[in-house]
């Protein structure tokens, strides 16, 4: 399994005040997308959420958003680690993600771009 990149997950109170520090910041558009009630907007290696607060509670327990070629490949890889998979793979707007749970602890969301 090849790790493509990862992104910062941050929870934000205002997102559209937010939006204009992390284009600055990135040097880049923000691009946009609601999931599960939450609106999300990613902007470089960040991804910030705004939304109900038991939707953000939820959220704020994924360490990182980690980019891989395959989801099905990362899910094998992820299986015989000793990795717990809490949901997925499932579609996205734009490939496929799922949540994993580290033999650690630690719990992180996978993602590619594939349909």
């Amino acid at each position: 399994m090849e790790i493509l990149g990862a992104s910062l997950r941050i929870c934000v109170d205002d997102l559209e005040a937010a939006i204009p520090f992390y284009e600055r910041l990135a040097g880049g558009r923000a691009l946009r997308f609601d999931r599960g009630g939450v609106q999300v907007a990613a902007v470089g290696s960040f991804l910030l959420m705004s939304g109900p607060e038991a939707e953000l509670e939820v959220l704020r327990k994924v360490a990182a958003t980690i980019a891989v070629q395959d989801v099905e490949e990362a899910h094998r890889t992820l299986t015989e680690l000793g990795a717990h998979i809490l949901a997925g793979p499932v579609p996205t707007p734009v490939g496929r993600n799922l949540l994993a749970m580290h033999p650690d602890g630690a719990v992180f969301e996978y993602v590619d771009q594939r349909g």
